[in-house]
């Protein structure tokens, strides 16, 4: 079956909004139309409403990740994963195209404590104390700042994260004890790595709002995290801010041609792959759960207009012994379906973009910040997504009077007419 060509005359308007009408004594089928065009405004707001929350969880951690986490990060092969004589390298990195700022990082492992007996396992972070912002790291402290400095003037003070913080109640002016294993020598007696004790004073707390870094986190002046890693002037690798977040895998692939081996690039997407590869299932799988909802509105039209069809029999046999043509008859009926769809998708989407809005500026669902990562639900409605939605929603809603449309433009005239 082929549709017939639109426009739509004014007669086949005006009988299609008849039928969407109820009428005296069969107030049913306007009840059931309601009800189909409250399906699809219960599918569309319910769509736009959750992936605006994924959107908007997925934008929320990408931020929360990126606080302490750079746009791309250069590293080495090698048995050692160490880069000797950076300035060089540094300096070409800066002159690279797309690369707004860099900076030298030492990246390793340690136990922490705080003068007890308890120990903890932290990561400690090392990077330059009057050194270019790479990161935004050193805006979250919440306690003293990222410049190091004791009260005697020396550069040996460590930032921690809150919850580290908490648990070895070290707060400024507290001394941390840090035992690290690089660059330890091996015990020629005990053919094990003989540990190293380095004492610094804590100077600052931060606070990303990501647990990762709040939980485990360490910050020292490079310096002193090279001598925790025993890296001597080496360090671990260099950190790259670039012009466009999102352009930072081709200023990636750039850097990578341009540095050769030993050398290497990642940036923010690869080191964080796995869970952006989650969100965006997951992003999927809701998609599809909730589309099924704008199917089951897509049928509600198709057994409410095969019921006009049913109760409009005789009508159209009329109509059609008239002279009215069955692409005419199948125009009616696709204008009905066209009707409860724009009509259910325009009201789903006020629905759905006013909740959103709602629930985002009014923070209307709330959430623990000790369980989650955030303290309200985060809802971000984006154009594309929307706009899908919503071509969807009358795509389906049209395709579901296809059926209909049919049944009713092949009726005979005279068997129609007799139709009790």
């Amino acid at each position: 079956m082929t549709l017939a060509p639109f426009p739509v005359t004014r007669l086949e308007l005006a009988i299609a909004w008849r039928y969407l009408r109820s009428r005296r004594g069969s107030r049913l089928l306007s009840f059931i139309s309601l009800i189909a065009v409250a399906g699809v405004v219960v599918g569309v707001s319910a769509l736009i409403v959750i992936i605006g929350v994924m959107n908007g969880l997925q934008t929320d951690l990408r931020e929360k990740i990126l606080v302490g986490s750079p746009d791309i990060r250069i590293l080495t092969y090698g048995d050692d994963l160490r880069i000797n004589g950076w300035p060089a390298l540094l300096t070409r990195v800066r002159a690279a195209p797309g690369v707004v700022e860099a900076a030298p990082f030492v990246l390793t492992q340690g136990l922490a404590s705080a003068g007890h007996d308890y120990h903890e396992g932290v990561s400690v972070a090392g990077i330059p104390a009057d050194g270019p912002a790479v990161t935004t790291i050193r805006t979250h402290a919440v306690v003293g700042d990222f410049t190091f400095r004791t009260p005697t003037g020396a550069r040996t003070g460590a930032v921690l994260g809150k919850l580290l913080a908490e648990r070895l109640n070290a707060y400024p002016g507290t001394k941390l004890q840090i035992v690290a294993a690089g660059g330890g020598a091996p015990n020629p007696v005990l053919g094990t790595i003989v540990p190293r004790f380095f004492e610094y004073e804590v100077t600052g707390v931060f606070e990303t709002g990501m647990y990762e870094y709040d939980n485990a986190y360490v910050y020292l002046d490079l310096p002193e995290a090279q001598r925790v890693a025993g890296l001597d002037s080496a360090v671990t690798g260099l950190e790259v801010a670039t012009r466009d977040r999102w352009s930072a895998p081709t200023v990636a692939a750039t850097l990578s041609d341009s540095l050769g081996f030993p050398y290497h690039t990642v940036d923010w997407q690869e080191q964080n792959a796995s869970l952006f590869r989650a969100l965006k299932l997951e992003k999927l799988g809701m998609t599809v759960i909730l589309l099924l909802i704008v199917l089951v509105a897509a049928f509600n039209i198709v057994s409410t207009l095969t019921m006009v069809v049913r109760d409009k029999t005789r009508e159209i046999g009329i109509l059609k012994a008239m002279g009215m043509t069955a692409p005419a008859i199948r125009r009616i009926f696709l204008v009905q379906g066209a009707v409860i769809g724009a009509v259910g998708t325009g009201v789903g989407l006020v629905l759905g973009v006013g909740a959103g809005l709602a629930i985002e500026r009014g923070k209307l669902i709330a959430l623990d910040p000790s369980v989650y990562f955030i303290d309200h639900l985060p809802v971000q409605l984006e154009v594309v997504d929307t706009v899908v939605i919503v071509v969807l929603a009358i795509g389906i809603a049209v395709l579901a009077t296809l059926y209909p449309a049919r049944q009713a433009a092949r009726l005979y005239p005279i068997e129609a007419i007799r139709s009790e």
